[in-house]
């Protein structure tokens, strides 16, 4: 996935801004509405609607980047329209181009099934710092460079409602929350091992027959089972790798270290 693909909204604490914005979330993050989507400069934000407009609007932002991306979502769906996500995507410097680092902090619903977890990991190989967080991140935001930050008010409604800001004090306190997050969070790899289930020494024998390749016939036999009770095993472990093949429940299990 490229360092666009998700982002993170972190709800912004009354104690970081002025006294007189405290109404709501919005006016905390000092988000004051002229019109549609304009600049206010006294406090540096712009109000866009829809991940189109973001696009057009503040796309030039992560051009911009240099030496630092970070993101936290819910999960991998941040943005609804995949032409937005792959236009965010071109603008981005490549991971580890001219020293930019990407970190991107998830909940455990991103890993909801196994589509989510090998993309991720593939996002790992790719040199992105991937971790998960047990906490709930009911906001998404993203934080480029420490000097521009993207808010993004929940799903409801209509078009999805994002805040742009280039306000110094409003970018380093939730950078600051961003980091808080990240330090208590749980590299991937680690989080996925630690979420193994337990499996015992018959079902570690039954994964490795599946990895050798055997047909059933001949893995139930090599293991003196009936060709019934393998596959009821077969079908066991395939529902606690959480994978949908055999394929998949092999990758799994290679992954978390099951297989030895």
């Amino acid at each position: 996935m490229p360092p666009s693909a998700a982002f993170v909204f972190v709800v912004i604490p009354v104690s970081l801004v002025r006294p007189e914005t405290t109404a709501n979330v919005m006016a905390a993050s000092c988000h004051v509405r002229r019109g549609h989507n304009e600049w206010v400069a006294a406090d540096k934000v712009m109000t866009v609607r829809g991940d189109a407009e973001l696009v057009a609007r503040a796309g030039h932002l992560f051009t911009g980047a240099r030496h630092e991306f970070v993101c936290a979502a819910r999960d991998l769906d941040t943005w609804s329209l995949p032409d937005a996500r792959q236009s965010v995507a071109r603008r981005l410097p490549r991971h580890g181009a001219s020293g930019l680092a990407v970190k991107k902090l998830f909940t455990p619903v991103a890993l909801a099934d196994e589509a989510a977890r090998a993309h991720l990991r593939e996002v790992v190989t790719n040199g992105v710092e991937v971790r998960i967080s047990s906490t709930p991140l009911p906001h998404e935001t993203i934080v480029i460079d420490r000097r521009v930050m993207i808010l993004a008010e929940r799903d409801g409604p209509g078009s999805r409602e994002y805040t742009v800001t280039t306000s110094p004090t409003l970018v380093n306190g939730v950078y600051s929350l961003f980091a808080a997050a990240w330090d208590a969070a749980t590299e991937l790899t680690a989080y996925l091992r630690g979420d193994a289930p337990h499996l015992d020494d018959d079902s570690r024998a039954v994964l490795r027959a599946l990895g050798a390749g055997y047909t059933d016939e001949t893995a139930a036999r090599h293991l003196g089972l009936s060709l019934r009770t393998y596959r009821r095993r077969v079908a066991e472990l395939m529902d606690a790798l959480e994978a949908d093949s055999r394929f998949q429940a092999g990758l799994r299990a290679g992954e978390l270290g099951l297989t030895g």
